[in-house]
């Protein structure tokens, strides 16, 4: 039985409060939306296409994969703590870069930079695992991705509004501002979880085929890299659908952009409320059923003619209802598979992921052209959701097969 440790907020000296987790991720989801609705006007800003802009969300996603490869091994070697500390000092230079870029190629160069954000998604994850059992971190990472859904419910809203009084900068001004005080909580409040293995980073790798080697933990980490592709499909494809299609302005698009996050929130909660009771793997099931089954009705309606702004993005509330209760049921799932890999299986499933995130958001971006209508997107979503299902049943057949 794992002995939980008591947090107390802005006490380093004890594992970091939920709520120093929630502010950590929710920076990093900030960093991700916040200047879409910025887009089109960095477009005339740099002078380049749409499409050269719209990098900035496949590149940052793919280097945000690529790190979760090396935070992993590097967090369970050195610690939690000065691993975070060193990714969020870094996420502020690269954002002043992003500020002052000259031109497109360099700002596209900054927002990769930008990526190393991703410390404190992967290690707020790790440190929950190191101090909870299997369903306990379940519920506890589902609570702090609650929290975290919050930012892409508004974030999008408040970058409109910025872009619209102040120009695309302002964003990037806002987030090393957060980033800042972010960086003062983390010093404060990340108290050590991990145990230092001591080993060097290519000693770290090495452990590695422990992870691929197993069924498990391969089945829960597609089944969130394929649910969650639903989503990053999405981001890839909603800003050229809601201004190109359906022809919204930035700050009409912000609201409608952050409809996954309204459900997704709710799925949180219901996997901070149900995850102990149920289990992760009927969590997950249920979630890729939800986002498959409201793909499946968007779909329709979109193909019998009812192609609007309404539709489309009403039932991405949907999908990130699903989203809410796959990813952290999921991550908590690929976690417990070698408990004494946490770090590392955290890393690498978030850069399984975010690889695969940024390859569904550049197929988005390749599907959409003038004259098209959301269907491509929407049948993209569907038949990555539907892998999701079969992903989670290959779990759920193996753990019946080790009971025997």
């Amino acid at each position: 039985m794992q002995t939980t440790r008591i947090s107390r907020f802005l006490d380093r000296s004890t594992p970091p409060h939920v709520s120093t987790l929630i502010l950590a991720t929710g920076l990093a989801a900030l960093g991700m939306n916040i200047f879409l609705p910025s887009l089109p006007r960095m477009t005339e800003y740099f002078q380049t296409d749409y499409r050269v802009m719209q990098l900035s969300v496949a590149l940052y996603l793919g280097m945000n994969g690529l790190l979760n490869v090396i935070i992993g091994p590097i967090s369970d070697s050195m610690g939690r703590r000065p691993v975070i500390l060193w990714g969020i000092a870094l996420f502020l230079l690269a954002t002043l870069a992003c500020i002052y870029a000259p031109t497109a190629e360099l700002f596209l160069l900054a927002r990769m930079a930008q990526a190393v954000i991703a410390v404190t998604m992967v290690l707020s994850r790790a440190a929950i695992r190191d101090v909870y059992s299997q369903d306990e971190a379940a519920s506890r990472i589902g609570y702090v991705t609650m929290g975290m859904a919050v930012v892409p419910m508004f974030g999008p809203a408040i970058g409109g509004v910025l872009d619209a009084l102040l120009g695309w900068q302002s964003n990037f001004w806002l987030l090393l501002i957060l980033g800042a005080v972010m960086l003062w909580i983390t010093w404060r409040d990340f108290g050590e979880t991990a145990t230092k293995s001591g080993k060097t980073l290519v000693q770290q790798f090495r452990d590695y085929p422990e992870l691929f080697l197993s069924p498990r933990f391969w089945g829960y980490t597609m089944a969130c890299a394929l649910t969650s592709g639903c989503f990053f499909a999405y981001l890839g494809g909603a800003p050229y659908v809601g201004t190109e299609v359906y022809g919204l302005s930035s700050g009409v698009f912000g609201l409608f952009f952050g409809s996954p996050a309204v459900g997704y929130f709710v799925g949180n909660f219901l996997t901070g409320r149900y995850a102990v009771r149920y289990g992760v793997n009927r969590m997950v099931l249920w979630g890729s059923l939800t986002i498959t089954a409201a793909l499946c009705v968007s779909l329709a309606l979109t193909l019998a003619g009812h192609d609007t702004a309404v539709v489309f993005f009403g039932f991405m509330c949907f999908v990130g209802l699903g989203n809410g209760l796959c990813i952290p049921n999921a991550t908590a799932g690929a976690l417990s598979v070698r408990p004494h890999l946490a770090g590392s299986a955290a890393g690498l499933s978030a850069a399984i992921m975010l690889g695969g995130g940024a390859a569904m958001s550049a197929i988005a971006g390749m599907l959409l052209k003038p004259g098209v209508g959301a269907a491509p997107l929407i049948a993209t979503m569907l038949v990555t959701a539907a892998l999701g299902i079969v992903a989670i049943t290959v779990v759920i057949l193996r753990e019946r097969q080790l009971r025997l």
